[in-house]
């Protein structure tokens, strides 16, 4: 069986495309950002014995900063579904949405299901058109690569390959387009449980529309607001999977 991606036939492998595997153990910095940090915390360690003022605050901040490079392991990273253990070595061709550029959408709903059970629902890519209502199709392509077909303003279509770049079971599913996208984005979305044993779906999306910020004014005279829009696909989630229409 063959896949295509540019007009090209490949495997199943998709041997073009290098996987980023995803790191183990909650390894989530990489090699550079852990010499820097290491760097850092050597620069402020002697910065703050060399003034007793500040100090009790410096060294704490030094200390983290080596515990980050000698565990490679960084909670804030973890927050904003954020692996950069592969960024030294050669990776697949990805689009990406530089900070502070395209559209940023943050959405949150509660849902009165075990966290498992909405990951896993999530999870199955293919169930994403059922409450997302710009979605056409989402065809799984391997277990980390799919193809995304949208509508897009006035009756045209989008379509884009993406991949999961980060995943923690339960927790957490990070994505981002390929090369060659019609709609350069990623996002992530969280499943963080509640106190009194419901889930919080939190999604946060970057996207850069063709016509960058003017393509979203365009979208939104169509009535395509995108926060208004995750909302409401958040909404639909709720229903769906309160209702235990689950796959």
């Amino acid at each position: 069986m063959t896949a295509t991606y540019d007009g090209i036939g490949r495997t199943d492998a998709w041997d073009n495309l290098r996987r980023r595997e995803p790191a183990q153990d909650g390894v989530n910095v990489g090699r550079r950002e852990r010499w820097i940090s290491a760097a850092a915390a050597a620069a402020v360690t002697a910065y703050g014995l060399r003034r007793r003022r500040g100090r009790r605050l410096l060294l704490p901040i030094a200390g983290a900063l080596i515990g980050r490079a000698v565990s490679g392991r960084c909670a804030v990273n973890r927050m904003l579904g954020r692996n950069t253990v592969n960024d030294d070595t050669p990776s697949s061709p990805v689009t990406s949405v530089r900070r502070g550029e395209g559209v940023r959408v943050e959405e949150s709903v509660v849902i009165n299901r075990p966290r498992a059970d909405v990951y896993r629902f999530w999870r199955n890519l293919e169930n994403l058109p059922r409450f997302m209502d710009h979605l056409e199709t989402v065809t799984v392509l391997d277990e980390r690569r799919s193809r995304w077909t949208a509508k897009g303003p006035a009756g045209s279509r989008v379509e884009w390959d993406a991949e999961i770049h980060n995943e923690i079971p339960n927790e957490l599913i990070a994505w981002r387009s390929l090369e060659g996208s019609e709609v350069d984005n990623a996002g992530s979305v969280h499943f963080m449980p509640t106190e009194n044993g419901d889930t919080e779906v939190r999604v946060v999306l970057r996207y850069d529309p063709p016509a960058g910020r003017l393509g979203a004014a365009v979208a939104r005279l169509f009535g395509e607001d995108p926060s208004h829009q995750v909302a409401e696909d958040l909404r639909r989630l709720k229903q769906v999977v309160e209702a235990g229409e689950l796959v």
